[in-house]
């Protein structure tokens, strides 16, 4: 079971690493794209030393070898695949998961839309029925569990039908890593349906569509401004009734903007460490950032191989 927060966040993640670390059957392949620096390779070297994963390091052979020297990184036993540069290392890697020769994707040092133009391809990329999503996986001393948020990297202003696959993603990730059934909560500025706030329209119709079947796995309420989303005395204080209110596990901003600076808020403000993740895809997708400390990025390859497992599981 996901850990209880503390004041001290070292090692707040050890829970899911080590439910990575322990799946039954053959660590998760995954293709490293581009690692050219040290940050993406460390992170790789990392997660395979502790059993999460298996990488294979996609990208100019000369220059990961460069960066392993520079950083003092020991890359014998490591599978690579040569790529001229990093547009190239991303569709490389996007067809070894159609080969079948990895089961997931992570990126290196370079730009996002650069990896995600080769994802998202209608010809040859990893489309599947669903819409691709990101999810922020959050543990900060100020809330007593963790806590996902999506989509703050990928959607920037998602309709009604984006807002549902990203929620039912997000459902999915919080079951992957035994947060079963999930509390959701859909975020505008207020609880009540105003037709002024298109938010809260869209919150409206997203628990309805829960309630027919179309959004499965999780308990869904909103609209919900934050405070009743996380905060209990929030809900006694304004007399809330909600299944979620106060103790939600997963918050569906209403745009890119809310939930980008929401999450680095809780990251800068709060202490928080974070994971991230895309999910969509035909293959889980490991999002790093550059700022991210060796702990998120552990992190981040923990929870996809945590997703990319239960969805081999799932019904």
């Amino acid at each position: 079971m996901p850990a209880i927060m503390t004041n001290d966040m070292e090692g707040q993640f050890d829970w899911l690493i080590s439910k990575a670390a322990s799946q039954p059957g053959p660590a998760l392949r995954v293709a490293v794209i581009h690692p050219v620096d040290a940050s993406s390779l460390k992170g790789a070297l990392d997660a395979a030393a502790a059993g999460i994963m298996t990488p294979v390091l996609v990208g100019p052979a000369a220059k990961i070898a460069a960066a392993a020297e520079l950083a003092g990184l020991d890359l014998s036993g490591i599978e690579q695949v040569d790529a001229p540069h990093s547009h190239g290392a991303a569709a490389r890697c996007v067809d070894l998961i159609h080969e079948g020769k990895a089961d997931a994707l992570m990126k290196g040092a370079l730009h996002t839309n650069e990896m995600m133009a080769e994802v998202v391809k209608r010809e040859g990329g990893l489309r599947t029925e669903r819409r691709m999503s990101h999810v922020f996986l959050l543990s900060t001393a100020g809330y007593r569990k963790p806590l996902l948020i999506s989509d703050g990297a990928l959607n920037i202003a998602p309709d009604l039908m984006a807002k549902r696959w990203i929620t039912q993603n997000a459902i999915d990730a919080a079951r992957a890593i035994d947060i079963d059934p999930p509390k959701v909560a859909i975020l505008s500025a207020t609880e009540e349906v105003d037709p002024t706030i298109p938010s809260t329209i869209d919150a409206a119709a997203l628990c309805k569509m829960a309630d027919r079947g179309q959004i499965k796995g999780g308990i869904l309420d909103g609209p919900l401004a934050f405070d009743l989303a996380v905060s209990r005395e929030s809900v006694a204080t304004k007399g809330l009734r909600s299944p979620v209110g106060g103790d939600a596990d997963i918050l569906i901003v209403p745009t890119i903007e809310a939930g980008n600076m929401l999450a680095k808020q809780l990251d800068y403000l709060a202490g928080a460490s974070a994971a991230g993740i895309v999910l969509g895809a035909a293959a889980p997708i490991i999002l790093t950032s550059r700022a991210d400390s060796a702990e998120e990025r552990m992190a981040s390859c923990a929870f996809a191989a945590a997703v990319a497992h239960w969805q081999r599981g799932a019904p």
